[in-house]
């Protein structure tokens, strides 16, 4: 999955030659799993056609700042364009286009959003040699950067002039390298590496049945792409589920018992920076695992059961620097039962569930939580979607790192 995945990219076209290239950058943003909207100014839609780009972004676009052709003139808002988007890309960036924005020469709908933009902007230099390095350019790019835009350099070969040198417009597939690397490196988990638990744990009665819990897995498939999405390495090892997670940043180890989870853990544990338990794992197991499927037979059936390995209370007893983060479902005395696992299995949070909550609980797609730390300082969580409070979980971990 590319980190462009889910942005909102603003794209402004100005008019140069490599406009052209334009078609192609928006295909690989939308590719990548970007929203796209594009601006172009007037002189640019002589290199490419706003339908051509409308298609592939999937949607209107804008040059003007109202809409002419329509009988009932329709302003096109540029700081609400501005608001949408999560970055902005200009490219090409012509020397003219580059000088309206160092100065503020506010004259068509592009000039205005950018200025009206919140997100990091990013500019593609594209022009001919003599014009790339005539000193009112480099003037520009310096102001630029100075204003905190980021700039893709241009890279050299032949020119539309016939000179061959610098200026020629970053390539679309090294466009969206750039900005891969440059949102990856920017990442605020980036080299961390993390070890999450989900799902549920399957324990053996014989070869057919099995002892096990209605945890769907979800909640702790949500931590693994939260954190992925934020830079961090995941090590996701899930119990017996449904779900699917592709990202080149999850490796996922499949395990069905409570002791292949254990063993698991133990196996990555002294190599991770966080450890986050979300699985349901069982309590206890059947003590003697049938050979054969058992035969209905009696009218009662009696199974002794025997105590899993507590995986969580293991980690805590060989944990170094590791920030451990487990979770309790709770059915009454919440608050007193969470401070006590804190303590008895040495966590350092603790994410309280209660099934007294509605919304929360196995099978659910919201959650209500409540954060308890070490320190014993209680933040409730209103019901948010899990996706949320997987966010929420994360800003955790990026706050214990940055104290």
């Amino acid at each position: 999955m590319s980190v462009l995945s889910g942005k909102k990219i603003l794209l402004g076209i100005s008019g140069g030659i490599a406009a052209y290239k334009t078609a192609s950058l928006v295909r690989l943003f939308i590719k990548a799993g970007a929203h796209v909207q594009v601006i172009m100014t007037p002189a640019s839609k002589d290199f490419v056609t706003p339908l051509t780009l409308s298609t592939l972004s999937k949607n209107p676009v804008h040059s003007t700042f109202f809409n002419q052709d329509e009988e009932n003139e329709q302003w096109n808002n540029h700081v609400e364009l501005g608001l949408w988007a999560d970055m902005m890309i200009i490219a090409p960036a012509t020397a003219n286009t580059l000088s309206k924005m160092a100065n503020g020469n506010c004259d068509n709908l592009l000039i205005a959003t950018y200025l009206s933009a919140k997100c990091p902007v990013y500019f593609a230099p594209a022009m001919d040699l003599d014009m790339y390095k005539h000193p009112s350019t480099i003037a520009s790019f310096k102001a630029l950067q100075e204003f905190g835009n980021t700039i893709i350099p241009a890279e050299s070969g032949e020119l539309a002039s016939g000179l061959s040198g610098e200026g020629r417009m970053a390539e679309p597939e090294n466009i969206i390298a750039f900005l891969e690397a440059d949102l990856e490196s920017k990442l605020p988990l980036k080299g961390k590496k993390i070890l999450i638990t989900a799902g549920p744990t399957y324990e053996a009665i014989d070869p057919v049945r099995f002892i096990g819990n209605h945890s769907s897995g979800k909640m702790g498939f949500d931590i693994a792409i939260s954190a992925a999405n934020l830079g961090a390495k995941v090590i996701l090892v899930a119990g017996p589920t449904s779900l699917k997670v592709s990202h080149s940043l999850i490796e996922v180890i499949n395990v069905v018992s409570a002791q292949e989870m254990f063993e698991a853990c133990h196996q990555y544990f002294d190599e991770v920076d966080v450890a986050i338990a979300a699985a349901a794992v069982a309590d206890y197991r059947p003590k003697n695992v049938a050979a054969q499927k058992i035969k209905k037979a009696a009218d009662n059936f009696v199974i002794e059961l025997e105590k899993t390995k507590d995986i969580l209370a293991s980690l805590g007893e060989k944990k170094k620097n590791q920030f451990l983060i487990g979770f309790a479902l709770e059915t009454e005395n919440e608050i007193e039962n969470a401070k006590a696992k804190i303590q008895k299995k040495n966590l350092d949070l603790i994410v309280l569930n209660s099934l007294q909550d509605e919304g929360a609980g196995f099978g659910k797609l919201t959650n209500k939580v409540t954060f308890i730390d070490k320190d014993f300082n209680i933040e409730p969580k209103e019901l948010k979607s899990k996706e949320a409070v997987a966010d929420d979980i994360l800003n955790k971990v990026i706050a214990h790192f940055n104290e």
